[in-house]
This record gives C-alpha cells, sequence and structure tokens, in this order.
C-alpha cells in the first residue's frame, strides 16, 4: 500500500502546546502498511509515539494488557479480529482509548457502528497527508485538555459548524463529498455525524440553504426566475420551481417585494 505520505515526509513544525507525548498502537495486517505509517510520518512532531504494532485485534489487545496506551489507529478488515470488533471490545470494557479507522472500505455500515463505538475519526486508505495531520492535531487538542469526553462536544460543534459555515458560502455547488473533503471525514461518516447532531440530513440542509438564499433574490425583484435557479445552483428552472415550492407552500411567482412571505 503506497501512501502519500511516502512521497510527502517534509517534516512539520510542531503547532501543538505543551510537552505531553501520547502513545499511539498501529494495528493492520499488512506490514508495509505499518510500516509506511511508521516510518514516513511525523508522528513526534504532532505530540504521538509510535508505542508498537499489532497484526490483529487479537494482538493489540493483548498488547494493550501491558501497555498504556491513548491511541489506537487501526484498519477495519483483518484476519481473527477486525477493527471493528476491537474497537467493540474496547467499547464494551468502557475503555478511555481513542480509536481512528484507517480503511479503504466506503460502505454505510462502517461508518454508522464507528459512530456507534465511539471511533474519533474514519480515514480511507491511502491516508493522505494533511488528513492524518489535521485529524492528529485534533485528537492531541482533546487529549491535552483536562476532560477528554467533554472536549468531544466542542469538536464535534466545530466540524459541524465547519460544515454549516461551507455550505453558506459555497450553497451553489456545494456537495456532500466536497465537505466531507473539507472537514477531513469519510463523506458517509460525516453524513451521519450531521444528522446526529443537528436532527437533519445533509440534503435536506442543503436545500434549506438554497430555498432560503432564493427568497432573498426573488424579492429584490431584480433577477427572472430561470435566473434565480441557476444562481442557487438549479440548471433546470422546473426542478427549482418544485422545490421551492414544496418547500414554502407557494410557487416562486407568487413572491413579490415586500409580501412578508416566510
Amino acid at each position: 500500500m503506497k501512501y502519500d505520505i511516502l512521497i510527502k515526509c517534509k517534516r512539520i513544525r510542531r503547532i501543538v502546546g505543551g510537552n505531553s507525548m501520547y502513545n499511539l498502537l498501529l494495528v493492520d495486517d499488512e506490514a508495509s502498511t505499518r510500516e509506511a505509517l511508521s516510518s514516513y510520518f511525523p508522528w513526534e512532531d504532532l505530540g504521538f509515539h509510535i508505542a508498537g504494532q499489532a497484526n490483529n485485534g487479537k494482538e493489540a489487545l493483548e498488547f494493550l494488557q501491558h501497555t498504556k496506551v491513548e491511541v489506537v489507529l487501526t484498519d477495519i478488515q483483518m484476519p481473527i479480529m477486525n477493527g471493528i470488533e476491537l474497537a467493540k471490545t474496547l467499547y464494551d470494557q468502557n475503555s478511555d482509548i481513542h480509536v481512528v479507522f484507517i480503511s479503504s472500505y466506503r460502505e454505510f455500515e462502517y461508518a454508522q457502528k464507528a459512530l456507534e463505538l465511539k471511533v474519533r475519526n474514519y480515514i480511507l486508505k491511502p491516508a493522505k497527508y494533511h488528513v492524518l495531520q489535521e485529524v492528529f492535531q485534533r485528537l492531541y487538542t482533546e487529549l491535552s485538555s483536562s476532560n477528554t469526553e467533554e472536549a468531544k462536544a466542542p469538536s464535534e460543534h466545530l466540524i459541524i459548524q465547519k460544515i454549516k459555515d461551507y455550505v453558506k458560502l459555497n450553497y451553489k455547488t456545494a456537495t456532500l463529498e466536497e465537505v466531507a473533503t473539507y472537514v477531513y471525514l469519510n463523506p458517509n461518516y460525516a453524513s451521519q455525524l450531521f444528522k446526529k447532531k443537528t436532527d437533519t440530513n445533509f440534503s435536506d440542509y442543503l436545500i434549506k440553504i438554497k430555498m432560503q438564499e432564493a427568497l432573498k433574490l426573488l424579492k429584490t425583484n431584480q433577477f427572472k426566475t430561470y435566473e434565480i435557479s441557476e444562481m442557487v445552483g438549479y440548471a433546470n428552472p422546473k426542478n427549482f420551481t418544485r422545490t421551492f415550492k414544496s418547500f414554502y407552500g407557494y410557487p416562486p411567482s407568487h413572491v413579490k417585494r415586500g409580501d412578508g412571505h416566510v
């Protein structure tokens, strides 16, 4: 498995505060993957020490019996005991170890299961240098706080706020994939987190922002309906009109400047 970090192994300035160093366990059945992660990414600059490596979940649990570890970076699909089973075991033990998944598997059920087991992030292979950097910088900050459980909520709140801000600025072309890339998360994971924290589907939130902007534009009486349709990201004016009517209960043609609708 070739990693982006193999060709981008420059040293990064340590931007985390304090002198704390946290132990990290790498779990993957591919030795080349573990070696790449271990040797070519500047973990210590981010405040992490590679305490050990394991070939599967069973070996990881055995290692954790005699070595204190704060973070486990694990693959999902492995023999004997996979990453989901490892995370579940730690969850059932009420362990305070932070689990980060790294896997080439994109299936919805994996992202959903990760949320259930309080897995912190879901990184796709091949792991991108900047994604690893972002994830572990954020994780270091949480670990360094006086109460990591209390730190989790603000961190997730920040992610949701970043998603909302991105949509408000890029509503014309925004997609779930773009937003997920922006916050360094798997699209399925980002979708589930957004739903969990806002009780709203991402697609519904995107439509809401588009329709709110469309209403503002309609009330100015400066643009025709088909122009506004394009301005908020609808190539087909009929689709825009249908969505607008479904959202507000009346068509765009009924909106007049100063009407006071909505």
